[in-house]
């Protein structure tokens, strides 16, 4: 059984006992998380369910940690104008744990 659930903008497919790395959730580690915006469902059957029909599932999962993702470097320059730009960012994120699903 396996379910595909939409947080921070993206879409993931997950299963119990996944761990996965999403966009920052406010919450401690160790807290448990339900994930309500559940696209579809596939259950041990191999019957996937969709829209409407997949709207009162809900995935539960439990928060690993928190953290930063490794540096990105943004350069901007422009020729023959003595231009140059260098900025970084880290963006952080949420390691997450799946416990289960409820279809």
């Amino acid at each position: 059984m396996y379910a595909v659930i939409e947080t921070g903008g993206k879409q993931y497919r997950v299963a119990p006992g996944t761990s996965l790395k999403i966009e920052k959730l406010v919450g401690e580690p160790g807290a448990d998380i339900t994930f309500d915006k559940v696209v579809a469902v596939v259950n041990d059957a191999g019957e996937l369910t969709t829209g409407q029909d997949a709207a009162g599932a809900k995935v539960n999962a439990k928060i690993e940690n928190h953290g930063r993702a490794e540096k990105v470097l943004v350069f901007k320059f422009k020729r023959k104008k003595q231009y140059r730009k260098t900025q970084g960012h880290r963006q952080g994120y949420t390691q997450v744990m799946v416990t289960g699903i409820q279809a």
